[in-house]
């Protein structure tokens, strides 16, 4: 083998990339740490609690915006 037929193996991603992917994954997981709870300890009572603001709306905003962030982490573009 020749030098002339060896290519230089480049990463899809860069090391930003990884890093931004995990910050996307740990966000993901803080919104479904937040959906989580408000079950009752009596399984003959109700509890409204599984229907407040944290459980419906902040929760699966947070979840959504983790995958835009996980998203933009795979495709933002390498710098050459």
């Amino acid at each position: 083998m020749s030098s002339k037929n060896e290519q230089k193996q480049e990463f899809l991603f860069e090391k930003i990339n990884f890093k931004i992917l995990l910050i996307g994954i740990g966000i993901i997981a803080l919104g479904f740490i937040l959906m989580s709870g408000g079950g009752s300890d009596d399984p003959k009572v109700f509890s409204e609690d599984i229907y407040n603001f944290r459980r419906i709306r902040l929760a699966p905003t947070v979840v959504l915006a983790g995958f835009g962030v996980v998203i933009y982490a795979i495709l933002k573009k390498p710098k050459k």
